[in-house]
């Protein structure tokens, strides 16, 4: 089932698609860019525990504009316009597993995405980030490139006292009615991503064993000044991934697509254009298609 929401004047529609995950039929609230551009690569926007397709605004329609690429954005379940989490459940430590291995490839499939003729791009932001990793180790041929920024691949004690922070800002700031422009249940949204996180066994979590079982081309952005993780994060992706990459972002905290956006654009233009230039032909020999 696809359905159509209204958009506020000056903004595009997002859509809605059922998919099924964990025994479940839940709605998954997504949105197209250029689609028009057919033969064009198809970068796919993660966005961050808090986050949500609305929360991103204008940025990846900018980034896909310059990278002469096509464009998907979707806020997962529990977020923005999909199906809420119910209060009452918790979300495992395993939450960013599930996300990769089941609901990312059922939303592709419901959107008639052949990941075998058409292997998207990663774009993921913090909690999307290492759900952008999981994806590529768990599904390599079915990955084109990544690109991830202020990913997570293992606890640190910054990011659990930021978290813990948050829900202080929740319950006693402004947070709240901040994030309840973006989310349809913002309590849904809020107290999944925070009980996780600062539930103690969640310390344990790490996917550093997994980064090796990506094959594809993976650039990994983070700022100098990022609160919710230290550059360890990208360092290990790079000691790890064979094919990875790390560019450090100055004066940019944990999100860099707000504070360095032109930067941001550029590595993702210049990252896709490597990724989708032909292999040149080895010297003396035919080119890759001769006969």
């Amino acid at each position: 089932m696809k359905g159509e929401n209204k958009a506020a004047p000056g903004e595009r529609a997002s859509s809605l698609v059922s998919i099924r995950t964990a025994g479940r039929d839940v709605r998954v609230e997504y949105q197209w860019i250029a689609p028009e551009r057919r033969d064009a690569p198809l970068l796919v926007f993660l966005h961050e525990g808090l986050g949500s397709l609305a929360m991103w605004k204008d940025w990846p329609a900018r980034a896909c504009d310059a990278a002469g690429c096509r464009g998907l954005v979707y806020s997962r379940p529990g977020y923005g316009r999909s199906t809420p989490r119910p209060h009452a459940e918790k979300w495992p430590a395993s939450f960013m597993h599930h996300q990769a291995a089941d609901v990312l490839p059922a939303l592709l499939r419901a959107l008639d995405v052949d990941v075998r003729t058409d292997p998207p791009m990663l774009y993921g932001h913090s909690d999307g980030a290492s759900i952008a990793l999981l994806y590529a180790a768990l599904n390599p041929d079915a990955c084109g490139g990544v690109i991830v920024a202020a990913p997570h691949v293992f606890v640190e004690d910054v990011t659990v006292r930021n978290i813990d922070a948050a829900r202080l800002a929740y319950r006693q700031g402004d947070l709240r009615d901040r994030l309840a422009r973006y989310h349809d249940d913002v309590d849904s949204a809020f107290w999944g991503w925070n009980d996780i996180w600062l539930t103690p066994a969640f310390r344990e979590w790490n996917i550093e064993a997994l980064l090796g079982d990506i094959r594809c081309p993976l650039l990994a952005l983070q700022g100098v000044d990022d609160e919710y993780g230290s550059l360890a994060q990208i360092q290990s992706i790079v000691d790890r991934a064979p094919r990875a990459a790390m560019q450090v972002l100055p004066d940019c905290g944990h999100s860099p697509h707000r504070d360095q956006p032109a930067a941001v654009i550029e590595a993702i233009r210049g990252f896709l254009g490597e990724v989708a230039r032909p292999a040149p032909a080895a010297a003396g020999g035919p080119a890759p298609d001769a006969t």
